[in-house]
C-alpha cells in the first residue's frame, strides 16, 4: 500500500509541472503571435509616388483576378457627331397618299382619253353631213375639256406629293417609297432597319462617307450606310445633315453619337478595353500589374473613346499587362482603411 501511494503521488508530480509549463508557454506565445499578427506589412503602400495594392498569387486565383497585356492597334482618326433616329411614320404617309394619288390618275388618264376619243368621233360625224347635232359635239368637247382639266390637276397632285417627299427625306428615301420593289422600303416598313439624320460638323472636309458607326445601346458600335443629303437639318445642331441608315432597330427619336472617318493617315496607338475599365470619383481608370503581386491604379484621360475601349498616349505602354477582370475587387482592397488592428488587445473586453 505504502509503495502504491508514492507511485500515485510521483504520476501527480509530473502530471502538475506538465501543465504548469504549457500555461507558461501558452502565455508568452500568444502576445508574440498578437505582436506578429499587429505588425503584418500592409496590402497596400506607396511605392514611387504611386498606391500599390498588393495580392497574393494565391488570391488572385481565388478571386478571378485576370490579365492581359496592351497591343498597339491600327487607329482611323474619326470626327465626333450628333445622330438622331428619324420617324418614318410621315414617310408611310406620304407614300400611301402617293400610291391614292397615282391610282387616280390613272384613271383620269384612261377616263381622258375616252372622252378625247368621242369628241374626235363626234366631229367627224359633225362634219359629214351633220351626223349629229351641234349641240352633242359640244357635249362632247365640255366633257374631253373637263377630264382633260381632272387629268392636270391628278398628274400635278402626284408631282407635289413626290416633290414633298423628296424635299422631307431625301432622293433616296424618295426613289425607294416610290419603287414598289425597293428592298430598302421594305426592310424599312418592316422595322428591321433604322434611318438616322447624322449632321457633319461644319467645315468637314471630304464629304459625307459612305460608312460611318454610331453609338447603340450599351455602348455598342452599330455601322450605318449613306443614303443621301438630309433636306432638313436639327435645328440643335449646326452642321451638314445627311441620312444614314442602319441594319438594327432603334427607338425613334434617339439621340446617339456618331464617329465619321477622316482622310487622316491611320497611326498605331494602345487602347485599353472596356472590360480593364472602371470609374472613380467621376474618372475612369485602370489597373496595371507592376509585378506578380503589387498592382497600380493609373488614370485614363477621357475624351478617347473608341469602339474597343478608351485610346492612350501617356502613363500606359506596349505589353503593360492590365486587369481585365477583378479590377472592382482591387478598388474595394485599395479604398480599406489601414493600420487597423484586427487583434484583441485587452482580452476582458472581447468577451461579447
Amino acid at each position: 500500500m505504502k509503495y502504491r501511494l508514492l507511485f500515485f503521488g510521483a504520476i501527480s508530480i509530473v502530471l502538475a509541472a506538465g501543465a504548469s509549463w504549457y500555461i507558461c508557454e501558452a502565455f508568452h506565445a500568444e502576445p508574440a503571435a498578437t505582436a506578429t499578427q499587429t505588425a503584418s506589412p500592409s496590402s497596400v503602400q506607396t511605392v514611387n509616388g504611386e498606391t500599390v495594392v498588393t495580392v497574393s498569387p494565391d488570391i488572385q486565383r481565388a478571386s478571378h483576378i485576370e490579365v492581359a497585356p496592351l497591343a498597339p492597334i491600327t487607329v482611323q482618326p474619326d470626327s465626333p457627331a450628333w445622330a438622331t433616329v428619324v420617324d418614318l411614320q410621315p414617310l408611310f404617309d406620304l407614300r400611301n397618299r402617293l400610291a391614292s394619288a397615282r391610282a387616280d390618275l390613272d384613271t383620269l388618264t384612261a377616263q381622258a382619253a375616252n372622252s378625247h376619243t368621242q369628241y374626235e368621233r363626234s366631229s367627224v360625224l359633225f362634219e359629214d353631213d351633220r351626223n349629229v347635232s351641234q349641240k352633242s359635239l359640244q357635249d362632247a368637247g365640255a366633257v374631253m375639256q373637263a377630264d382633260q382639266a381632272k387629268l392636270k390637276s391628278a398628274k400635278a397632285a402626284v408631282s407635289g406629293l413626290e416633290a414633298t417627299i423628296r424635299q422631307q427625306f431625301g432622293d433616296a428615301l424618295a426613289r425607294a417609297s416610290t419603287n414598289s420593289s425597293s428592298d430598302l422600303f421594305q426592310r424599312l416598313l418592316s422595322g428591321s432597319t433604322a434611318v438616322l439624320r447624322v449632321t457633319l460638323p461644319a467645315g468637314f472636309n471630304g464629304g459625307a462617307p459612305a460608312r460611318i458607326t454610331v453609338d447603340g445601346v450599351g455602348g455598342q458600335s452599330i455601322a450605318a450606310t449613306k443614303l443621301s443629303a438630309s433636306p432638313l437639318a436639327d435645328p440643335s445642331v449646326q452642321g451638314s445633315p445627311w441620312f444614314y441608315a442602319t441594319d438594327r432597330a432603334l427607338p425613334v427619336g434617339t439621340r446617339t453619337g456618331a464617329h465619321v472617318p477622316t482622310s487622316a493617315a491611320a497611326s498605331q496607338m494602345l487602347v485599353v478595353p472596356d472590360a480593364a475599365v472602371i470609374w472613380y470619383g467621376g474618372q475612369p481608370w485602370a489597373y496595371v500589374q507592376t509585378a506578380q503581386d503589387h498592382f497600380t491604379r493609373r488614370y485614363l484621360p477621357s475624351g478617347n473613346e473608341s469602339a474597343h475601349g478608351i485610346l492612350v498616349t501617356t502613363g500606359f505602354h506596349a505589353g503593360d499587362r492590365v486587369v481585365t477582370q477583378g479590377a472592382q475587387l482591387l478598388l474595394s482592397e485599395e479604398q480599406k482603411p489601414q493600420g487597423i488592428g484586427t487583434a484583441c488587445k485587452d482580452p476582458p473586453e472581447c468577451d461579447d
